[in-house]
């Protein structure tokens, strides 16, 4: 199931005049960053290690501008964007979930230069609400910084979580997910800490395979449960 979708306009690489435009574009932000803010945050990740490292602090600086809602001079990092799409080539990047409703990115990287995916992605947070840009520029920025391999840990640096859960639902709806996780009732609309705490506790022996919890399962389960934790505590 797609949950979010990038559309990236760009000349070939060898043509003269550098130019981009974003196309269409699902990119669900709130709550912030979401699962678009997870996907421009890959697309940074993905493309940036190929951009020229001497253009890396303007790209820094250009999120800070789009955060501030300042009108950006262009060319910027020697393109042009433009709204025109006659005659650019068309890319598109997706951030989807399996059939364990685990989160997975995908890129279409045949196509264009790299600074032109990574601009794209940042220019794709000018349309994000000016209340949620500065949690989504966040996840670019650290896909900008992200050093390591392209893959289920980048999706949950990017989404800010401290612990190990991919699920999709966990970066959709935390709180809901968190709630199901621990098993407390959708009507209960703040839980208190002691709850939280009784319901990890009770859950986490239940994981456990000691007390028949399945043993292939128990590190993620674990898992699982000590993020919902988190979130509904810090919530």
């Amino acid at each position: 199931m797609m949950l979010a979708e990038l559309q990236v306009f760009h000349s070939r690489p060898i043509a003269p005049t550098r130019r981009l435009a974003l196309g269409f574009s699902t990119l669900p932000c709130d709550p912030a960053p979401g699962f678009g803010g997870v996907l421009l945050g890959a697309v940074a990740a993905r493309f940036t290690p190929e951009v020229d490292p001497d253009l890396w602090p303007d790209l820094v600086s250009l999120t800070h501008e789009v955060e501030a809602a300042r009108r950006v001079s262009q060319p910027r990092l020697r393109h042009r964007l433009q709204e025109d799409r006659i005659g650019l080539t068309r890319s598109s990047h997706r951030l989807f979930r399996n059939d364990q409703g685990i989160l997975r990115a995908t890129f279409n990287a045949e196509k264009g230069a790299p600074a032109q995916h990574v601009l794209g992605a940042i220019y794709a947070v000018q349309d994000v609400p000016v209340n949620l840009r500065g949690p989504v520029l966040g996840a670019v920025r650290r896909g900008l910084a992200w050093l390591g391999d392209i893959g289920p840990d980048l999706l949950l640096h990017l989404s800010g979580k401290s612990a190990s859960s991919c699920h999709a639902d966990a970066v959709g709806d935390p709180i809901g997910w968190a709630m199901g996780v621990l098993g407390i009732s959708a009507l209960d609309q703040r839980p208190e800490k002691a709850q939280i705490q009784r319901q990890f506790r009770e859950a986490l022996i239940d994981a456990h395979p000691d007390h028949g919890g399945d043993d292939g399962d128990a590190a993620r389960r674990i898992a699982d449960l000590s993020e919902a934790r988190r979130i509904l505590l810090t919530s």
